[in-house]
């Protein structure tokens, strides 16, 4: 959308949307998940998460300030790298954000399954631990009642947004406040072997497969729909680091009342990988006797994914648009609607995906969140790529916001993700890494169907990011058997291993950026291109056919 059809978001409403994103399903099973993995330490599990997804958001910050496109994620490695690391990046940012529609309604059916209820009882299949069909059925019918709620304006979304991320707000903190106040046993966080008594690689996983990276996601909200704020350039690093860093704050007194509240009865049984809860908080609270915390988080399973899926929802339809402008989904998907501002026919299609997904693999919140955390790792990667890139190519590219020490922090929190994406753990990783690249087939026969002859020339500047996935999903299956590979790699030799690749391939993300630049692959730019309105489809003038370009477009 362009300029001129902002509906002008404040600054306190892009807050808002990010920490209402922030406290999503992942408070009500984040804490539980990451005890149950890591015990006490999952504490260090949320600050080294927190850290690295700062990291992020600041580059994000820079780049998003600069380029303020609504779903502007799905649009950075097209402007940075051309059509098809474009398409290749957008495409995992939109199955990671989409994604998050179903898993938000998939939470509040199983904190559902905690009501007195014959039929809530039948909704979660204790031994298998997941949802029944039934339960999967729950989970369909909120899926699309949140849905619905999205559908009318970006107004409506700020609006509603704002009242319930205000309200759920106090749920977590009176929550804390009664699990402490219950009886607060400090000997949990050295009983039942120690503060970390599955090891330190139990923490490292922890950060992408028990949901710190899936909880402090949410500050691609405040990316993707910055856009539509007031002030963009202002707006964008300071909702980014005001919901980060209050997020961080209410997770961590979370996590501690919840290792603290646990009865060490029943940690002496089963240690902390006895602690399986699947309604985590709600079902600590039964056990506790505070039945006016099951009622309130009970409520709350509906409020908190509610206000995350209006921004999920949001978020994603923008990802679609941008895909389409860019010639590689349907030029129907970037119609908008005349009255109400939003973006239907892609809200369609992210239905649509969602109620696959949710049929197909929507089973528990554990199993997906662990998926989807890897997914958005992959989201992540062209963020420091672009900043580092743009100092380069694009000096004079107006910046109201300005990474500090890029040249240092870039190639770090590129290694940083590649370590996230590892700790995701085999198959985890496989499965990310194939998601991903299907992407790369699709964009050669949508290259071709428009006429393209060098498809050499379109493909070169993406198989740095082909080569980098392939090196991880290579490096998780042989790794240490703490991140479920083989065990050829023993554990720490493959940390290093993949830091420092890491690091080699985002020098050469760099280099392919430049060819691409001097080729100019990537068109005309959204901002510096004055002659060129910023939301005409960028793309489609770059896919005419090498032969019909310009003679001096190699130049």
């Amino acid at each position: 959308m362009s300029a001129g059809n902002r509906k002008g978001i404040s600054l306190f409403a892009l807050i808002m949307i990010g920490i209402g994103s922030i406290f999503g399903s992942g408070w009500l099973f984040g804490a539980g998940s990451a005890a149950q993995v890591a015990g006490p330490a999952a504490i260090v599990a949320w600050v080294l998460g927190a850290v690295f997804m700062g990291l992020i958001a600041m580059s994000y910050a820079e780049v998003g300030a600069a380029y303020p496109i609504p779903g502007g994620m799905a649009r950075y490695g097209h402007i940075s790298h051309g059509p098809v690391l474009g398409f290749l990046t957008g495409w995992a940012v939109w199955l990671a954000v989409a994604a998050l529609i179903p898993i938000e309604s998939i939470a509040a059916t199983q904190y559902m399954s905690s009501w007195n209820f014959g039929w809530a009882h039948a909704l979660f299949d204790d031994g298998a631990h997941q949802l029944t069909f039934a339960g999967q059925g729950v989970a369909l019918v909120l899926t699309v009642a949140l849905w619905l709620v999205c559908f009318w304006s970006v107004q409506f979304l700020a609006r509603v947004n704002i009242a319930l991320t205000l309200f759920k707000f106090v749920i977590p903190l009176l929550t804390v406040g009664a699990l402490i106040a219950s009886g607060f046993h400090t000997g949990n966080f050295s009983s039942a072997g120690g503060f970390a008594p599955y090891g330190w690689s139990a923490v490292l996983t922890a950060i992408t497969t028990s949901g710190v990276v899936f909880a402090f996601n949410g500050f691609q909200a405040v990316v993707n729909l910055g856009g539509n704020a007031k002030d963009p350039g202002k707006a964008i690093p300071r909702a980014l680091l005001g919901a980060l860093a209050l997020g961080l704050v209410i997770y961590l007194a979370l996590q501690v009342a919840f290792v603290g509240a646990v009865p060490p009865e029943q940690l002496a049984a089963g240690g902390w990988h006895g602690v399986n809860f699947h309604s985590p908080f709600a079902d600590l609270a039964k056990v506790l006797m505070l039945h006016w915390v099951v009622t309130m988080l009970q409520f709350g399973a509906f409020v908190s994914p509610a206000g995350s899926n209006i921004a999920n929802v949001a978020s994603s339809a923008y990802m679609v648009q941008n895909l389409a402008e860019t010639g590689f989904f349907p030029r129907k998907l970037t119609q908008v609607h005349p009255v109400h501002g939003s973006a239907r026919p892609a809200m369609w299609l992210n239905l649509g995906f969602s109620v696959v997904l949710l049929l197909a693999v929507g089973h528990s919140w554990n199993a997906l969140a662990a998926v989807v955390s890897a997914v958005m790792v992959i989201s992540y990667l062209i963020g420091p790529v672009a900043v580092g890139l743009f100092r380069v190519t694009k000096p004079d590219l107006p910046r109201p916001f300005r990474l500090p020490a890029a040249k240092v922090l870039c190639p770090l929190t590129f290694a940083c993700a590649a370590l996230a994406l590892y700790w995701s753990k085999w198959p985890n990783t496989g499965l990310c890494v194939a998601l991903t690249l299907i992407a790369v087939p699709v964009a050669a026969v949508v290259l071709l169907r428009r006429g393209e002859r060098d498809l050499r020339r379109q493909l070169a500047p993406a198989w740095w990011m082909v080569g980098f996935l392939g090196w991880m999903a290579l490096l998780s299956a042989l790794g240490s058997k703490d991140f479920g590979g083989s065990g050829l790699l023993p554990n720490g030799l493959d940390m290093a291993l993949v830091a420092v690749s890491a690091v080699g391939f985002y020098y050469l993300a760099i280099a392919a950026g430049l060819r691409a630049h001097r080729q100019g692959l990537p068109g005309p730019d959204p901002v510096l291109d004055t002659g060129r309105r910023a939301t005409e489809p960028v793309q489609h003038q770059r896919l005419v056919p090498a032969s019909r370009q310009p003679a001096d477009l190699d130049a």
